[in-house]
């Protein structure tokens, strides 16, 4: 087994390193500031053609894998940027997978290249404010009337809806009280983010502020037939194929920031001098900075690992969890573990730690709960009965 990266990833991270220099962690702390999206990156990273980077040569990308839009990812938080970084391109990196996959010819060329070529900006309305976790359970309705669907209901923690004009919208096309099994009553849709019918509302939250978060509520929204993505009622099998690459994407950004946190305090730990000798000679700093240097490394080779066997087109949920769960966990104990080594300094933004933890909380959250990852992991892996 070969954990190194091949010549044409690290030719990858190295182009990717080379424009996040660009874009140094001031940049970043102004756009916390100012809740600015960062407009000016993701020119540079669609300038590269790097949104692209998983979609087929066809229709204008660069037809490689997850594993290679994780290395991108992974350096882009690892840079500094975060997850205000990351998520400004997360979503076009493996949101179009279920039209890659499930799409007709006809919707990969009219969806893709201008995805790729940056034209569209898509968001992903998934979240309800009454289902949560649960989708299957989900109650925004399209009905058919004619050659197209009338949508109605309400969409939570929907990310950068407030410059996207496409959404990745599942929807109930069958009642919750009918005969059809409530994974089955699920449609997928790719379609335009029409501001007459959806109102976007968005919500202040703790971290990661140049990045939007927001509610939709959707009032008699249009939808073309031809903007259903796969049959009417297999929407929860095309959603599938977009989950684990998010949850391998979010394991590759939430190592590559807990490594950020973890250098500025390993930095900060040989320069701060306390009591005539640097702090980082104590071993009550350095034992805690090596554990995480260990357990992200673990976190990072547990992603590669999930995002190969996807892209050998073989099972990898339980892989991918898991690495979701290690980076998340290894990445907020980093960060915590920075502000903690910066003492007071920890908690002023200028050393940029403190933001580094704010956004740390997003992976333990999102997409999926660390719960639900252990529940998943006990009956699936060790057979155990269903808890929920």
């Amino acid at each position: 087994m070969d954990f190194d990266l091949s010549d044409e990833q690290v030719a990858i991270r190295d182009a990717i390193q080379k424009i996040c220099s660009r874009f140094p962690a001031e940049y970043w702390l102004e756009r916390d500031n100012d809740g600015q999206f960062p407009e000016e990156f993701v020119a540079a990273i669609t300038e590269g053609g790097w949104l692209g980077i998983a979609m087929p040569e066809a229709y204008g990308g660069a037809g490689l894998g997850i594993t290679e839009a994780a290395v991108l990812t992974h350096t882009i938080a690892r840079s500094g940027a975060g997850f205000s970084g990351a998520s400004a391109i997360h979503l076009n990196l493996f949101g179009p997978n279920p039209i890659v996959v499930f799409g007709s010819d006809e919707q990969k060329q009219r969806f893709l290249p201008p995805l790729i070529e940056g034209k569209d900006r898509a968001c992903f309305g998934v979240t309800e404010p009454d289902a949560g976790l649960n989708t299957t359970r989900l109650q925004t309705m399209a009905v058919r009337d004619g050659d197209h669907y009338v949508v109605n209901g309400r969409k939570m923690w929907t990310t950068t809806a407030q410059t996207a004009n496409k959404i990745l919208l599942i929807v109930r096309t069958s009642p919750l009280d009918s005969d059809v099994p409530p994974a089955k009553g699920l449609t997928l849709f790719y379609t335009d983010l029409d501001r007459d019918r959806i109102e976007v509302r968005e919500i202040p939250k703790m971290g990661r502020k140049a990045i939007d978060t927001n509610a939709l509520f959707i009032d008699d929204l249009i939808v073309p037939v031809e903007d259903r993505i796969g049959e009417e009622g297999e929407g929860w099998k095309c959603l599938l194929h977009g989950l684990n690459p998010e949850r391998i994407l979010i394991a590759a950004e939430s190592v590559g920031l807990g490594q950020a946190a973890l250098e500025r305090a390993a930095d900060y730990a040989r320069d701060r001098v306390v009591f005539d000798r640097p702090i980082g000679k104590n071993q009550a700093i350095q034992h805690p900075l090596a554990v995480n240097w260990m357990e992200l490394e673990a976190a990072y080779n547990m992603m590669l690992k999930a995002a190969t066997l996807y892209d050998q087109g073989k099972p990898c949920g339980r892989e991918a969890n898991t690495a979701k769960y290690l980076a998340a966990e290894a990445g907020l104990s980093a960060c915590q573990r920075a502000v903690l080594t910066h003492g007071g300094m920890g908690y002023a933004k200028e050393f940029h730690v403190e933001r580094y933890l704010r956004e740390m909380q997003i992976p333990v959250i999102a997409p999926v709960s660390q719960e639900m990852i252990k529940s998943f992991i006990a009956e699936q892996v060790l057979e155990q009965e269903k808890s929920y």
